[in-house]
């Protein structure tokens, strides 16, 4: 039947699906109202169709379907009891829903026809012939394309669209398409698309046969192998076993935590589920061996002997009281407290002091494992607590690796270089993964990315090391146990080159005990005019060049007998002399002063030189001098003017004069608190034309009254004045308490003077007025090589 005027119809809407005209279709009716309509129809009536915008609304209004539907015959309804109908439908024609007449029991709607438009035009024609011999083409079955035999082209269209594989957007467009030549348009487009998902649908599926045709023929193999093996007797005897139970058989003998058990044994369960070839199965199993390596309860039998402990860190080093004195409490804790957490010692100190090879020596002395973990340039969080397993390519972090090559959980674990670690970034802040690493208090349930299990770290012994924690986040820095490893005197470099750095020297240029030999008074003379650091690997370096000589000899076959290491043999190979010894006992004009600074790889001496000449009173600074010196040097100034009748200045010379204040190594930029004292003492001995004395060095801070404040880094300065010659030194009187870290040796060769006020420095450091006659007041600088050169500090 075919409406010509606007009726009243049953409406049912469909949640999903669309229903086209000329097509049978079987529909499930499941809603109340939907089964209320399904449970008055008979063969032969007549129900519009809808389908609804949303699926989840449960009782639709007008706005909530689609405005066209579809008449349909009802040519049969199975009833399923509980579960609803079955409605078989025969669609007939399209129709505009007008209104809802009724919405109880069920929806009736009036509705009007929507007839089809250009049904009869060549266009349409010509399309609808395309398209049927389109389905020949893509193997259509034969019942379909005779259905389509004299049908118009909208019937064309319609039949197509029912029957093609298409998403249901598609199928509204062709329901909601009136123009017959349009809509066969879009059926053919519909035609193509399927056609493509079919042949990549067959692609795949083919791909996957092959696959899985070899993982089955592979496993079958392996399951042969097996049986063969088991036959002739070979996995009871030396046979390879099953790579996955081995690793199960191996993990149950572990002794782990609880929390660890259950989720060993999860993926474990998974992994004997999936294929040997997935992708899943290699990630796992990578997991489980690195959870069965880790030491989880294999401990280190650690020496508690202090006594041997002692002499193994007397024999491997020279010096360093205070560092093995603290490394023997800590072993007495553990002796007296097995249970005591981890301690976090520091080592703190400039380059070639022995920080590393110091750790070495506790973990030999303690019969622990050492691993060190160079933290030098990190930038990812993740390379200390590792990525988390979701990422392709994931890995545990440094500290669980090192654990894992350590094999026990009480290893020493080196954290070097911990104040190169960056500072933040894109990829997390690796100072802040440190933070729960380093604390006592929490690392018994540190937490690897990869491993995501808490793992105990309550017994590593860890050791850092550092030169300089100023770029150290103040939270990580208060988690550290600050040992300073300052440097060594003359004495001491010449007792280590002596007892360590000759003999080791010898071994690794293959030359025997005998080969060569090196008396006190040449090696004093090698630490002497050759290497001026804190440290002694200047001193390995110098030893070194000069056994490759000895070496290119023995090797020659010039070196039968045993080579003498003399000074004419040092002048040879090493050439003339670096660093003259005796810098600080030469005459220097009056406006130079002589200032102790600190830098990441120890202490240096910091020349300040001042001149004058003709001018308006203006003040040049030079020598890349950052703002703290240089307004160091504007408060100097205006001491020296405040106190001029004091200093015996005339207190004009700015209207007459232009001042100028330099720093040597002007390339090397250089700022710091610790260089006032050494300002101030250069412009009043520059304006008072009395020389300052070539034996004594300074440091300090001094304000515009005179008052001299403490300073950092003393036993660092004090040390790099010893190295130069210098016999008395200047410091600020609050910091005569660093005095008891500088080695009593020094002490006994040098006098320190400590001070509160300026003028007491000046009346020590200046030479007597006396003095003053020698040298007129306007004079300047002369030739600055005779008080040797500056360094590279930053004071």
């Amino acid at each position: 039947m075919t409406l010509e005027k606007p009726m009243d119809r049953p409406l049912l809407p469909l949640r999903k699906g669309v229903v086209l005209p000329g097509r049978v279709t079987t529909l499930p009716i499941g809603r109340d109202r939907s089964l209320a309509l399904a449970r008055e129809l008979e063969a032969g009536d007549e129900v519009v169709i809808a389908v609804q915008h949303d699926p989840d609304v449960e009782m639709p209004a007008l706005a909530d379907v689609h405005p066209l539907g579809v008449l349909v015959t009802v040519k049969d309804r199975v009833d399923r009891g509980k579960r609803g109908f079955f409605l078989v439908v025969e669609g007939i024609e399209r129709v505009r829903i007008e209104t809802f007449s009724a919405q109880s029991p069920f929806i009736r709607a009036s509705v009007s026809p929507a007839q089809d438009i250009g049904d009869d035009t060549e266009e349409a024609v010509a399309l609808a012939r395309a398209v049927s011999d389109r389905l020949g083409e893509l193997g259509v079955e034969k019942g379909l394309r005779l259905r389509l035999d004299g049908a118009s082209p909208g019937q064309v269209a319609d039949h197509v669209a029912s029957w093609v594989d298409a998403p249901m957007e598609r199928k509204l467009e062709a329901l909601h398409e009136l123009d017959a030549a349009a809509r066969l348009r879009l059926v053919a487009v519909m035609l193509s698309e399927a056609k493509a998902r079919a042949e990549l649908k067959t692609k795949v599926d083919s791909e996957v046969r092959q696959e899985l045709g070899k993982a089955q023929q592979e496993h079958l193999l392996r399951q042969q192998l097996r049986a063969i093996q088991k036959q002739l007797g070979d996995l009871d005897g030396d046979g390879e076993e099953d790579p996955l139970e081995a690793l199960a058989e191996k993990l149950e003998a572990r002794d782990l935590p609880e929390e660890a058990r259950k989720q060993v044994d999860r993926e474990l369960k998974r992994l004997r589920t999936l294929p040997a070839q997935a992708p899943d199965a290699n990630v796992i199993r990578t997991y489980l061996e690195l959870v069965a390596d880790l030491p989880w309860d294999d401990r280190s039998d650690a020496i508690t002997d202090l006594d041997a402990v002692a002499a193994k860190l007397d024999e491997d080093h020279y010096g360093l009281d205070e560092v093995k004195r603290r490394v023997l409490e800590h072993m007495a804790v553990l002796k007296l407290a097995p249970e005591a957490r981890g301690t976090v010692l520091c080592l703190l100190g400039p380059p070639g002091v022995g920080k590393t090879s110091l750790a070495q020596s506790v973990a030999d002395a303690t019969n622990r494992p050492l691993v060190r973990v160079s933290l030098g340039g990190v930038r990812d969080e993740a390379e200390i607590r590792g990525h988390r397993r979701t990422y392709v390519g994931a890995m545990p972090g440094k500290i669980l690796s090192a654990l894992r090559k350590a094999g026990v959980k009480n290893p020493v674990i080196v954290l070097d270089e911990v104040d190169k670690v960056s500072s933040g970034g894109w990829a997390g802040d690796p100072q802040a993964a440190l933070l729960e690493l380093l604390d006592p208090e929490q690392n018994e349930r540190f937490t690897d990315h990869y491993v995501d299990l808490p793992f105990d770290l309550s017994e590593v012994l860890f050791i850092a090391t550092a030169n300089d924690l100023s770029n150290v986040s103040l939270p990580l820095r208060d988690r550290l146990e600050i040992l300073e490893v300052s440097g060594y005197t003359q004495a001491e470099k010449v007792q280590i080159g002596r007892r360590h750095l000759f003999a080791e020297q010898l071994r690794r240029h293959g030359l025997g005990a005998d080969a060569a030999t090196l008396d006190d008074a040449t090696l004093e003379l090698v630490v002497s005019e050759y290497t001026r650091e804190s440290g002694v690997r200047r001193l390995k370096q110098q030893l070194a060049k000069l056994l490759r000589s000895v070496a290119l000899d023995v090797a020659r076959g010039n070196g039968e007998h045993s080579v003498e290491i003399d000074e004419a043999f040092v002048r040879r190979v090493l050439g003339k002399p670096r660093f003259l010894a005796d810098a600080a006992d030469r005459e220097r004009p009056p406006g130079v002063a002589a200032g102790l600074a600190w830098t990441p790889v120890g202490g240096d001496v910091l020349y300040v030189e001042t001149t004058r000449m003709p001018g308006k009173g203006r003040l040049e600074i030079t020598g890349q001098l950052g703002d703290v010196m240089s307004e160091s040097a504007k408060a100097a100034l205006a001491y020296v003017r405040t106190h001029a009748g004091d200093l015996g200045i005339d207190p004009s010379f700015l209207e007459r004069y232009d001042l100028h204040v330099h720093v040597p190594a002007g390339g090397v930029p250089k700022d710091g608190p610790s260089a006032g004292v050494t300002m101030f003492t250069a412009f009043a001995s520059l304006l008072s034309g009395r020389a300052v004395r070539p034996d004594i060095a300074m440091t300090g801070e001094a304000t515009l009254r005179g008052r001299v404040l403490p300073v950092g880094g003393i036993k660092e300065k004090v040390l790099a004045a010893h190295r130069a010659g210098f016999e008395r030194v200047a410091l600020p009187r609050r910091n005569g308490v660093d005095l008891e870290d500088i080695p009593q040796a020094v002490r006994d060769q040098m006098e320190f003077i400590l001070v509160d006020r300026m003028s007491e420095v000046l009346d020590a450091a200046l030479e007597p007025i006396a003095a003053r006659e020698s040298v007129p007041p306007h004079a300047g600088l002369g030739n600055t090589d005779s008080y040797g050169d500056a360094a590279n500090p930053a004071a």
